[in-house]
């Protein structure tokens, strides 16, 4: 697309989930009743591993980031959605256009990064419990979870960079309910090639990099656990990662149907992109609760103590 002498493109226009009012108030109930529950559940799981000391290790340090993330995740597109679902006028101005761009990059790559760590500290802890302390001690957690951090940020960084420079003129509608980079590019009139260029190596990076650490974790994983002669400590060995294992396949296999299809503006592009963007935040704190004792044991330790805790205090206060 050529630059012509059209007025510059100030907004969008969100089409993603657009409907007659009744579906429209449905679909807003739907996903403020998602929004809200991926709140809850990921603020309970940073409560939970913030207060019980069982639960100071680095793995549970790897989920808390992880939670914080998803939060991070869903709050990026959830309440513009929410917002455009009561309104007639469904449009994102450009810098919140950008914005959004940015931290769907930032967060979708930095949550890329922090699953092929948490697959790292799964590895060491199966093969090599003995040194696990010392390959996974206080300080290499943090440096592996703020390196984690950093390659999102840069990655966001380059790609919003480059996508700033970007002119939009004419046809200002995206099919969908979010910003990104994929949906954007189709109505510039500038010269993309260098953006799909650096899109396509980041995410490769990010994308393609990190599945091929975590594939290589796990055939490690999964060939010391054959290894083992005990049953009893092979499914307790495989118990460890299955978690992390679901949480992997969901977040890579959404994101994999999401951007693996051409931009064909379908139903099923929407399904697969609500699935990436808004579902994987709200079951990642179930996958590791459900399937986690120690979690589930913390979490009624929890209860516990603060049922305790205001117990006390409605008994000082009628006693006062």
């Amino acid at each position: 697309m050529t630059c012509g002498n059209h007025s510059t493109t100030l907004e969008f226009i969100l089409l993603g989930l657009s409907g007659g009012p009744k579906i429209q108030a449905l679909l807003f109930v739907l996903f403020l009743g998602i929004y809200l529950q991926t709140l809850m559940g990921n603020l309970l799981m940073l409560l939970i591993i913030w207060v019980d000391c069982r639960l100071q290790t680095p793995m549970y340090f790897f989920l808390s980031h992880l939670s914080f993330l998803d939060i991070c995740f869903s709050s990026t597109t959830v309440p513009k959605l929410l917002e455009n679902l009561l309104s007639q006028k469904k449009t994102i101005s450009m810098g919140g256009c950008l914005a959004q761009v940015f931290f769907l990059y930032d967060t979708g790559g930095t949550e890329a990064c922090l699953l092929a760590v948490m697959a790292y500290d799964r590895y060491v802890a199966i093969c090599h419990p003995l040194l696990y302390g010392q390959m996974m001690n206080n300080h290499i957690c943090k440096g592996l979870a703020w390196g984690s951090w950093s390659l999102g940020f840069l990655d966001a960084f380059i790609n919003i960079l480059l996508a700033m420079n970007l002119d939009f003129h004419g046809d200002k509608s995206i099919p969908h309910y979010s910003c990104e980079l994929p949906s954007l590019f189709p109505l510039s009139c500038s010269d993309v090639s260098t953006n799909l260029t650096i899109m396509l190596c980041s995410t490769l990076l990010h994308g393609l990099g990190t599945c091929v650490l975590i594939i290589y974790s796990y055939t490690l994983i999964v060939s010391t656990i054959l290894s083992i002669s005990s049953t009893t400590g092979r499914s307790k060995a495989f118990s460890t990662c299955s978690s992390h294992l679901t949480a992997v396949l969901l977040f890579y296999g959404s994101a994999f149907l999401r951007y693996a299809m051409p931009n064909s503006d379908s139903p099923l592009e929407l399904i697969f992109s609500v699935q990436y963007s808004v579902i994987t935040p709200l079951v990642n704190p179930l996958i590791y609760s459900l399937k986690n004792n120690e979690v589930k044991a913390a979490l009624r330790r929890t209860l516990k103590k603060y049922l305790q805790y205001f117990q006390v205090v409605d008994q000082s206060a009628m006693k006062s």
